[in-house]
């Protein structure tokens, strides 16, 4: 699928892939298959990634996030292989998603109780099995991510979430998920700060292997500090100052030409192009958009609204449109 840029196709809008912000087609037979009820497909998926952590950690939440609803079934298949550790991490990591959607509003716990109660419930039924899956598999820091999560999501305190950090860090240092986790842990909308936020993604974009985009770790912490400093005021923060970090930080990543590219380079795309379209640095923002393929991220999209009609909406004014 191909892109092009051209004001006479503006209002055909583009072409979108909801959910789906990468370029593997094995994932996206084994995700289709969980859309019509079919787990087989998907544990093939995930055992041939055991010595790629990146694209590892990418379809494990992929197929969780497919899966929520099924887990019933991944249980199933355990009953007839108990040593498997794709299998434990698999079901791990989709409860961690299961109660991600039961969550209640953070505005309505006074009157949400028992969901919370189930909130908590069904996150703390997340670590067992991931548990297993690290005991199983010690090298794998997939694991260690997904219960980064967890304590997120129970709000355990920071020192437990710092061990957990170095347990994932210490497997696979540039692991982008792993810095996904640390940077919203660190957000002030979690408890954390601006600051140390902050420093953990310019750190980590600085430090980062050639192809690596880890930099775009820098556009997603403006992103989480809007949202946790001035809720409803993510489209007013994007000043000449941090217009050139944002710039320098898209400069630092270099995708060499003919390499593969990096597993979460659409969700870097999605970043990078998100915060440049509110800096209405149009060309940028283009570059980046039409390097997605209308394969749009939830992070960051959401923090603008629904994460598709922001996308659609960006992509319309850019006149940026997917050709499929």
């Amino acid at each position: 699928m191909g892109v092009i840029e051209v004001d006479r196709a503006r209002a055909r809008g583009p072409r979108l892939i909801a959910s789906r912000p990468w370029a593997d087609t094995v994932l996206d037979e084994a995700v289709a298959a969980l859309g019509r009820g079919y787990l087989e497909p998907a544990l093939p998926a995930l055992v041939a990634t055991r010595a790629d952590p990146e694209v590892r950690a990418l379809r494990v939440e992929a197929l969780a996030k497919a899966a929520v609803g099924l887990t019933g079934g991944i249980t199933a298949l355990l009953e007839r292989d108990r040593v498997n550790p794709d299998l434990w991490l698999w079901l791990g990591r989709t409860r961690v998603e299961e109660a991600w959607e039961i969550k209640p509003d953070v505005r309505a716990r006074a009157v949400q109780a028992d969901r919370m109660r189930m909130f908590h419930r069904a996150m703390e039924s997340a670590r067992a099995p991931l548990l297993a899956a690290a005991q199983l598999l010690p090298a794998d820091p997939a694991p260690w991510v997904s219960l980064l999560w967890v304590t997120l999501g129970l709000e355990r305190p920071r020192e437990e979430k710092d061990s957990l950090w170095g347990e994932a860090w210490s497997r696979h240092p540039t692991l982008y998920a792993t810095s996904v986790a640390r940077l919203v842990t660190l957000s002030p909308g979690w408890g954390g700060t601006s600051q140390e936020m902050f420093d953990f993604a310019r750190a980590a974009g600085a430090t980062a292997p050639d192809g690596d985009p880890l930099s775009a770790l820098l556009p997603l912490a403006y992103f989480e500090h809007v949202a946790g400093e001035r809720p409803g005021r993510s489209r007013s923060w994007v000043s000449y100052d941090v217009q050139r970090e944002i710039s320098s930080a898209a400069g630092r990543w270099h995708q060499s030409r003919g390499a593969r590219p990096h597993p979460r380079a659409v969700e870097a795309h999605n970043a990078f192009g998100a915060a440049f379209y509110l800096a209405d640095m149009r060309r940028p923002a283009r570059g980046h958009l039409s390097r997605t393929g209308g394969r749009f991220s939830v992070m960051p999209w959401s923090h603008l609204g629904d994460p598709a009609k922001e996308f659609h909406k960006a992509c319309s004014r850019l006149n940026v449109i997917t050709n499929g």
